[in-house]
């Protein structure tokens, strides 16, 4: 059951994290860089996603 919601969860976490470190490094001045990381929580989301109708398919 842990370990279900940890890959339920888990990359939502990872993806708030990412956009935390985004915002971070935008309040302190580093544009540039802020909107590099941007990018990153969208991604990790999307793979997620990717990932998961993979895995649906190839049950079927």
């Amino acid at each position: 059951m842990k370990k279900e919601k940890l890959f339920m969860w888990g990359p939502i976490a990872i993806a708030l994290i990412c956009m935390l470190y985004s915002v971070g490094l935008g309040l302190s001045g580093n544009t540039a860089e802020a909107q590099y990381s941007a990018h990153w929580p969208g991604t990790i989301l999307l793979f997620t996603i990717a990932i998961n109708q993979i895995i649906l398919n190839s049950r079927k």
